[in-house]
């Protein structure tokens, strides 16, 4: 088949295509690639046979109404109690399905396969994305995960000589090494302040407060963790915003404070939309809570909010090609694609990545949250009963998620992790210089299991 770099990249081009594709793969319950229809057959060539035909239709879908059926979809293994999922999630079988028809379609015939469905799957992608969030498909940036997103956040803000960027000493290496390089790069200032002094014990208007305090005249930027992997603790973004909305009111447009949220831990966890939270950029890993393929994530802001944002990697969208082929800057390109990194990614998991929002969406954001909340509850009820364990992570829904951070007397967290997972129990222990252990409930957790895991804790406290 000819063809040549031009038409391959032009698959790029998103738009009324890309958005009546991803349409029809919702109406008629398909998924994107059994969608899809074979390319054009180019001069002279004889007929192509469709890349579709390489990967295998996608299976019926499976009754989600007991969270046995939800558990039934993975092929986690049953030997272990799995409660660190939220470092890297197992894939459902509708997003292992999708990786490996997109897979063999491009195994098959790469170039036929990209021309037919890249453009129209990268579309489908963002509104499925826009769906889950509340937002608009063309603000939706698409990456490879959290880190990537926030390097191309904090990168790309627009910020003039003397603004600053406030973070928090409670955020991932991820955020302070962002910032830091971005400080390193540019000579931009960054300024840490800590929102609560004793994690268990936080309050709403102890956070709330501190947030207020810590922005000052040359805040441009405020960087928070919407759920901190350190202690558990669960913002009330909502709250933050309303205060930092206050105080924008003040400021011109070029000197209003910009919410930037690293969403992650609440990505798949928490039933709020974009406008809910209020936030100005949401950035997420797909790869945890939300079971989405590995090696995927995002970057959501607001129309408003992305405006004057530089851009950090150039995008391989077919417009702004074009636009480079006139001499001209993207600058008409939406922010969501524009921001994209281009190059060559693992599209097969990228363009599964519709399959999880869906998954997720099957089962009902509120009914995932409200199961998260009812077994990280029970596990802090347990933990809490036990002499010499103290946990930290606030008990209140409102100021707490999946994670529950706790530490045994005279152990280390790594000492607690090890001898958990010679109990077959998988926990996780804090990435800090003050790290706690961390177990994570989740969707793919029985009650059962959790208390099984608060036995063990129980037993390692005993010394036995």
């Amino acid at each position: 088949m000819a063809t040549n770099r031009r038409r391959f990249l032009s698959g790029f081009v998103t738009g009324a295509g890309a958005a009546l594709g991803a349409a029809s793969c919702r109406t008629t319950g398909l998924a994107p690639a059994a969608a899809a229809g074979p390319p054009a057959a180019s001069a002279g060539a004889s007929s192509v046979p469709s890349p579709v035909a390489a990967g295998a239709a996608p299976s019926s879908l499976a009754d989600l109404s007991t969270w046995e059926a939800v558990r039934g979809e993975f092929l986690l293994t049953r030997e272990y109690i799995h409660m660190a999922l939220m470092l890297l999630a197992s894939h459902p079988r509708p997003v292992r399905e999708a990786i490996e028809r997109h897979r063999r379609g491009l195994d098959e015939d790469p170039v036929s396969y990209g021309l037919s469905n890249l453009g129209r799957l990268e579309g489908a992608v963002r509104e499925a994305a826009a769906a889950y969030l509340g937002g608009r498909p063309d603000d939706v940036a698409l990456t490879g995960n959290t880190t990537t997103g926030l390097a191309l956040l904090y990168g790309g803000l627009p910020l003039q000589r003397g603004q600053e960027i406030v973070a928090t000493t409670h955020d991932h290496y991820s955020t302070h090494e962002s910032l830091r390089l971005r400080a390193l790069h540019t000579g931009a200032s960054v300024r840490k302040v800590t929102l609560y002094a004793t994690a268990s014990a936080a309050t709403e208007d102890e956070i709330v407060g501190n947030t207020v305090k810590a922005v000052g005249p040359r805040t441009r930027a405020l960087a928070l963790t919407w759920v901190h992997s350190s202690t558990g603790v669960k913002l009330p973004i909502r709250r933050m915003a309303d205060a930092l909305a206050d105080l924008n009111r003040k400021r011109d447009a070029a000197d209003r404070v910009l919410l930037c949220v690293d969403g992650v831990h609440a990505f798949g966890v928490e039933d709020a939309t974009v406008d809910q939270l209020g936030c100005d950029f949401l950035v997420a890993g797909c790869h945890k809570w939300l079971f989405g393929p590995r090696g995927t994530g995002l970057v959501w802001g607001r129309p408003e909010a992305w405006k004057g944002h530089a851009g950090l990697i150039p995008t391989f969208d077919w417009a702004a090609y074009k636009a480079w082929m006139r001499g001209e800057p993207p600058d008409a390109l939406p922010p969501g694609p524009r921001t994209s990194p281009g190059g060559f990614h693992s599209f097969e998991h990228r363009w599964a990545l519709a399959e999880a929002f869906a998954f997720h969406q099957r089962i009902g954001k509120a009914r995932v949250a409200a199961r998260i909340h009812e077994l990280a509850g029970r596990c802090m009820d347990g933990l809490s009963g036990i002499a010499s364990v103290k946990v930290h992570t606030p008990r209140s829904s409102t100021l707490s998620a999946g994670i529950v951070c706790f530490e045994v007397a005279r152990l280390s967290a790594d000492d607690v992790v090890n001898r958990l997972r010679e109990r077959k129990i998988i926990a996780s222990e804090t990435p800090y210089a003050t790290s706690y252990a961390r177990l994570t409930p989740g969707l793919l957790n029985s009650p059962e299991e959790v208390d099984r895991a608060v036995a063990a804790v129980a037993s390692l406290a005993k010394g036995s």
